[in-house]
């Protein structure tokens, strides 16, 4: 095997229920962490100015998740804190470009979730058309896993759409933090069914539950830090998100991920 394709193998995780359990938790920070900064951190503060808004956030978190991307793809091998760390990033971008997208710019969920679900499917298209895979395990090249990390900044963005939508009273089903969450983990089991039960290709499978992973973790955010009487808990967002900062460490440190095996 040559070092170009043991670097290239090492670069992204196997996945496992560890990943599964980590990759939820860290949506659920993008949530809390990402609402933190344009909003504030007060679930009673009104609109955005107790934050730095949807805009200036987007621009933050867009150039941190430009910073991670650049760092993971020159990397050699696999590095869980640098990959969970990007992961982070393209859920937090998410958070405020959902926000943007469906409220700034007078969209309604619906129209944001059908735009956000559009970019998602051309992204895929693109990448399957260009590089002849959308699998995890073919990522052998920096144009993969440039169409890898911009498909999954797409993909966290739209589950927080989706989310909010599915949650939201205002504009969206109503469905409230539990009923929404209820809806997103049914979905999942049903992919896990399919996983396990059938034959039904595992790419396709991978790219389902992950988009479906991020509007659970975005209502599981929501319900830590929006008010009482919006059906949340009111934690500071802040204290929310370095709680779920510490956890995510430690599963990283407790459990030791192996780099994914790579198709070449």
């Amino acid at each position: 095997m040559t070092d170009e394709m043991q670097t290239s193998r090492s670069k992204v995780p196997e996945v496992t229920l560890i990943f599964w359990i980590i990759k939820i938790v860290a949506t659920t920070l993008g949530e809390t962490g990402g609402d933190a900064v344009s909003m504030g951190n007060s679930s009673h503060t009104a609109g955005t100015s107790g934050g730095l808004g949807y805009p200036i956030g987007t621009a933050i978190f867009a150039a941190l998740f430009l910073v991670a991307v650049v760092f993971q793809i020159r990397a050699r091998k696999f590095h869980p804190f640098l990959y969970w760390f990007t992961i982070i990033a393209t859920t937090t971008v998410g958070t405020t470009l959902a926000d943007l997208s469906t409220r700034d710019l007078g969209i309604g969920y619906a129209g944001g979730s059908a735009l956000l679900f559009g970019l998602l499917m051309l992204s895929l298209l693109v990448w399957n058309l260009v590089m002849g895979s959308v699998s995890f395990r073919a990522l052998n090249t920096s144009k993969a896993e440039m169409f890898y990390w911009l498909t999954i900044m797409f993909s966290q963005t739209l589950g927080t759409a989706l989310g909010d939508w599915t949650a939201d009273e205002d504009g969206g089903l109503g469905l409230g933090y539990g009923g929404a969450a209820i809806v997103f983990g049914v979905l999942l089991a049903v992919v896990a069914g399919l996983y396990l039960a059938t034959k039904i290709p595992r790419t396709g499978l991978f790219w389902a539950a992950f988009i479906l992973t991020r509007p659970l973790g975005a209502v599981v955010g929501d319900f830590l830090d929006k008010p009482h009487s919006k059906g949340g808990l009111e934690m500071s967002r802040y204290a929310a998100s370095v709680a779920l900062v510490i956890f995510i460490v430690a599963m990283i440190l407790c459990f030791k991920q192996r780099p994914a095996r790579q198709i070449h």
